[in-house]
């Protein structure tokens, strides 16, 4: 069993970043899914795909794994540059 553990982004839709301050640990397991042949949604008996762990921070985290003996995969995130900008310098 693989995860991954990152600090997702902020969608387009949202203009908060509240929710956006923790570090995720999430599984990857795509095994074991199959299609319904009724509505064509991917679905199977194996729930730990839907399992997110969330942590305050990044070594909380690899610590958690570390312990439990999950394997895993860091993915830094980027911090986005703010460039203050006042109304006035649109008419300089």
């Amino acid at each position: 069993m693989k995860a991954k553990i990152y600090k997702p982004s902020k969608t387009a839709m949202q203009s908060g970043r509240s929710k956006f301050n923790k570090w995720v640990l999430k599984f990857n397991n795509n095994r074991n899914q199959k299609k319904d042949s009724l509505m064509g949604w991917n679905g199977g008996s194996n729930t730990i795909s839907q399992v997110e762990l969330k942590f305050d921070t990044k070594e909380d985290a690899v610590n958690y794994a570390k312990r439990n003996d999950i394997e895993y995969v860091v993915l830094e995130s980027s911090e986005r540059k703010v460039i203050t900008k006042s109304y006035a310098d649109n008419f300089k």
